[in-house]
């Protein structure tokens, strides 16, 4: 039999590994934000038979590199992007898709004010450099389409963390914004003829 006071001390453990599951709990708990998704859209259909979502960044975890801060990853963000964009519409093609990931990167720069009584200020700049590729391995072909989108966002240098998640989250809102626009556009522009479901009409600009 467990005596009282082993109960007592078993419990004790038990509320303890609870509160601190609580207390740290996922990224997006801490945080509050999750990273956009694109499933109000209806999916760009491709003649392939599969998708591949393919990173090629690696990020450096060093100033002046802080994509690694952010409680939205722009590198996750356009992961999802390729699984609710864009779907396989052939099983019985050899054909396969690629969503490469080629830059997903935050820096991070001090501005430093001229003026006595002017706050110094912080610049980031969003790079997101993303390619669709489709290839035929039995022809040996392969088509491919690339899109490169950037952000600026200047904020005081003092501007509380809290805050700065606030117009981080709604920096990489705004670059998935215009990058979906404009790789919606080259898709249907250059990779049409791979495309199943023509009957949406693309957007040029």
């Amino acid at each position: 039999m467990i005596s009282a006071k082993k109960f007592l001390s078993l419990i004790g453990i038990t509320i303890t590994l609870s509160a601190c599951g609580t207390l740290f709990g996922t990224s997006e708990d801490i945080s509050g934000y999750k990273e956009p998704r694109f499933q109000n859209e209806p999916p760009i259909e491709l003649n392939v038979n599969k998708i591949d979502i393919i990173s090629e960044f690696t990020p450096s975890f060093t100033r002046p590199n802080v994509e690694h801060l952010f409680p939205i990853s722009i590198e996750k963000t356009a992961e999802l992007w390729g699984q609710d964009r864009l779907k396989a519409a052939d099983f019985s093609s050899s054909k396969i898709a690629e969503v490469i990931i080629k830059d997903a990167s935050v820096t991070e720069e001090i501005e430093e004010s001229s003026q006595i009584f002017e706050q110094d200020k912080v610049k980031y700049s969003a790079r997101l450099v993303i390619s669709v590729k489709i290839s035929d391995p039995e022809s040996m072909s392969h088509a491919s389409t690339d899109v490169e989108a950037w952000r600026t966002l200047t904020i005081p240098a003092n501007t509380d963390i809290v805050k700065k998640e606030e117009y981080w989250n709604s920096m990489v809102e705004k670059l998935f914004n215009d990058f979906n626009e404009r790789m919606t556009s080259e898709i249907y522009q250059n990779l049409n003829a791979f495309i199943k479901n023509k009957d949406i009409e693309p957007t040029y600009y």
